[in-house]
């Protein structure tokens, strides 16, 4: 089975050096320093009890590849619009598109049913380029749950986790989706077959489109955010905005706000992804994980007063970083 991935850095490094040592023909694309290590030395998987060695094929141009079964996009949401035209090489005609990305894909509202069906997304999808070129059809939804970090070059942290859910945008148990997960399971990584993928979409979202942004603010770790009464309250004040959007376009929440929150502050003194990024000098994730809820609210006509504020502050911060 032909499988590339797109973006072959912390998370997208460690779902395809498992799956290469689990026999699938595996490439990667990537750049700069991590690359050259990974032609060089292949890529080295630390984890709690062991360590692996891949030697996938890597390169920085797809054309070199031709269709895959798969493509896992692996990228940071906001450089996929970056890279819609050089990964058309890689799309047959069976081709299946695993977006292992966070906050709400491009494909969102494709076999949505209702209202908003085959509506696009702006944040997350500038002129729809990736509904019109990558195409929702190809499309195969998945939550990341681990946590994984490149520590040099060529060479990935495993930190915690290994379950992937995926699901198709209709929700049937289709052969591509069935035939990923039983890939996955031999890589030894669990991709549960969902019949509602975007309900565990919101979920991972839920606790990112506010914890994420008050922590780039506050520099806090999430036990502190959840523990304090005053960013406890302003996270909870946009969960709630969030879940009447997800309310408005057939989400089901399985837990309540609060249990969200507990959750997330029994992971204890970790910082968020964004915190991470803005350290680092890197853009932050702003967009996937908050502009777009804020966008789906004026689709549904649900106000956010809370979420609009603190995306003020963030986006500004962004932009104070760059100039810094």
């Amino acid at each position: 089975m032909k499988v590339t991935v797109y973006g072959a850095g912390a998370i997208g490094g460690y779902m395809g050096a498992l799956l290469s040592n689990a026999g699938a023909d595996v490439s990667f694309i990537a750049r700069g320093a991590h690359l050259d290590a990974m032609r060089r030395n292949g890529v080295r998987v630390i984890r709690e009890d062991d360590e692996i060695v891949a030697r996938p094929h890597c390169t920085d141009d797809p054309s070199e590849l031709g269709p895959q079964d798969y493509v896992i996009l692996a990228l940071k949401a906001h450089s996929v619009p970056g890279v819609v035209d050089a990964m058309q090489p890689l799309l047959g005609n069976g081709t299946g598109i695993v977006t292992a990305v966070n906050g709400i894909p491009y494909w969102y509202f494709h076999k949505h049913g209702g209202p908003f069906e085959g509506a696009t997304l702006e944040s997350v999808d500038p002129g729809a380029e990736q509904w019109r070129k990558l195409g929702p059809e190809r499309a195969i939804g998945c939550v990341v749950y681990p946590a994984t970090e490149v520590v040099e070059p060529g060479v990935i942290q495993h930190i915690y986790g290994d379950k992937f859910p995926i699901g198709e945008p209709t929700g049937e148990r289709s052969e591509r989706v069935e035939r990923f997960s039983a890939l996955m399971a031999q890589a030894g990584l669990r991709a549960p077959v969902l019949e509602n993928i975007r309900d565990e979409i919101w979920l991972k979202l839920w606790g990112n489109l506010c914890f994420n942004p008050i922590s780039a603010l506050t520099h806090a770790t999430l036990d502190v955010i959840c523990e304090d009464p005053g960013t406890r309250a302003v996270a909870k004040a946009m969960m709630l905005e969030a879940k009447a959007i997800g309310d408005a376009v057939g989400v089901n929440f399985r837990v309540d706000v609060e249990r969200r929150i507990n959750g997330a502050g029994a992971v204890g003194a970790h910082k968020t992804s964004m915190l991470q990024d803005l350290e680092r000098g890197r853009p932050m994730e702003i967009d996937p994980l908050v502009t777009v809820v804020q966008e789906m609210g004026k689709l549904v006509g649900v106000p956010t007063p809370t979420l609009d504020t603190v995306l003020a502050l963030v986006k500004q911060r962004a932009q104070t970083a760059v100039r810094h």
